[in-house]
């Protein structure tokens, strides 16, 4: 009887110290995720900011460095006409870095929430004047991580940049759902839509990568992401994610 109990004891012991290493495993592996996940967002973020820097404020500095080398006091007209040229290439540049620094800050998630980064995003999407944009949202709003609700906000930051990249869409709705144990975030667009197999290809591969970054990103929080898109019909995009 004695060797039986401690052959059980020893049994249930070696269970047990295998279910916690499973455990601690699990936890490794989550963790090394998300830490992957975070780096790949830091990436895109700063590649982000240097095409934003380069494509848009630089252009604007350029032409207003141009204006003033090119400046004649002996013509007023024409040099008034360049110091308001000058004033407003510097007044946009100024505007885009506020709206890059506004979308690239994640602070605002962590200290105020999904829902207000949110509607700061928006804002600054509508703008931009580039699109009608529809925003809702449905049910109690609950407040998650802040991981993973900045995990949701880069999700819904890289539908928008495809859409404005790629769709050529003239209206575009995004609707988040608070169901009873999970979030549904809803981006539909009326663009130009793609074929699955034309992604793959050379000149839609940063679309492809995009996708691809929305279905990892969700699955890490073992979330899932449907993308449904016809030719001229445009795209929807599901997300999924358990709180």
């Amino acid at each position: 009887m004695a060797v039986f109990i401690v052959t059980i004891l020893f049994l249930y012991k070696k269970k047990q110290f295998a279910y916690y290493k499973t455990i601690e495993e699990l936890k490794l592996d989550y963790e090394k995720n998300l830490l992957h996940t975070q780096l790949e967002i830091q990436e895109q973020t700063l590649q982000h900011i240097s095409r934003e820097i380069h494509d848009n404020i630089n252009l604007s500095l350029t032409l207003a460095k141009l204006n003033l080398n090119t400046f004649d006091w002996n013509h007023p007209v024409k040099a008034k006409n360049k110091i308001d040229s000058t004033l407003q290439q510097i007044s946009k540049a100024i505007v885009d870095l506020g709206d890059l620094s506004k979308g690239m800050n994640s602070e605002l998630i962590i200290n105020q929430g999904l829902i207000e980064a949110l509607k700061k995003e928006i804002k600054r999407l509508t703008e931009l004047n580039l699109f009608e944009l529809d925003y809702s949202v449905a049910g109690n709003p609950v407040f998650m991580d802040s991981q993973k609700e900045l995990v949701i906000f880069r999700i819904i930051q890289e539908a928008f940049n495809n859409i404005i990249k790629h769709a050529r869409a003239t209206s575009v709705r995004l609707k988040l759902e608070y169901d009873f144990d999970q979030i549904n975030v809803i981006i539909a667009d009326n663009g130009r839509g793609f074929c699955k197999d034309e992604v793959k290809q050379n000149k839609e591969r940063e679309l492809s990568a995009g996708l691809n970054n929305m279905q990892k990103r969700a699955a890490l929080f073992n979330g899932r992401t449907i993308i449904d898109s016809t030719l001229d019909a445009g795209t929807s995009i599901y997300v999924t994610i358990p709180y």
